[in-house]
């Protein structure tokens, strides 16, 4: 008979050292399944934007350096939602203790160094696109971080078509990341900021 799913806020332990650290970063607890899945989906979704890039041939005029930050950016936001959207990560990020606030968003101000890389790198310099995504980063974060729990879903998928529009229509982006802008808002807005009940129908070790 199959399990009826449950809420599960228990957080399991985590070894010392970095070992520890890095489940705690990850959110710890993250059973196979969700393992499998996050790896899996990472590894599809990953050839899938390197196929694209390469196809359109944009990366033959990028240097040495601008394909290294695009390929680590491309693999940070792609892993990053999907990371993010696990029941561990959810658990271990909208606990209920003093400090978590503080933490997811300095995990989001921490993102504005690719905003940086990105627009001083692989864009030569484009402050503008640089500030606008900034401040688009910044009060989106905040609306969703400091609005009601029942309006956060809705509200952050808003603040994520905004910045995606905006993108779209009135920022200088090349043809070769147009992915960028639906990734990192996705990552930062939709999977990270919003609370989710951790459901399960298994026990930790499944």
């Amino acid at each position: 008979m199959r399990a009826e799913p449950r809420v599960d806020w228990e957080i399991p332990p985590t070894p010392p050292g970095w070992q520890g650290r890095l489940e705690r970063f990850m959110g710890p607890g993250k059973s196979r399944s969700e393992s499998a899945v996050e790896y899996t989906g990472l590894a599809v979704c990953a050839a899938v934007l390197a196929a694209g890039l390469l196809s359109g041939g944009a990366y033959r005029d990028w240097s040495a350096l601008q394909l290294a930050v695009v390929a680590l950016i491309g693999l940070d936001l792609v892993g990053g939602v999907l990371t993010n959207a696990t029941n561990a990560a959810k658990r271990w990020y909208h606990r209920p203790e003093p400090g978590t606030r503080h933490a997811r968003l300095a995990f989001v101000g921490a993102h504005l160094l690719h905003l940086a890389a990105m627009g001083l790198i692989v864009l030569a310099g484009d402050w503008t696109w640089i500030l606008a995504n900034g401040a688009l980063l910044l009060a989106g974060a905040t609306a969703v971080e400091f609005t009601p729990v029942h309006l956060k879903r809705p509200l952050s998928m808003a603040v994520l078509m905004t910045a995606v529009l905006v993108n779209q229509f009135w920022l200088e982006t090349p043809a070769a990341l147009v992915w960028f802008a639906p990734l990192f808002f996705l990552k930062l807005l939709v999977c990270h900021l919003v609370p989710e009940a951790p459901l399960t129908s298994r026990g930790h070790d499944d």
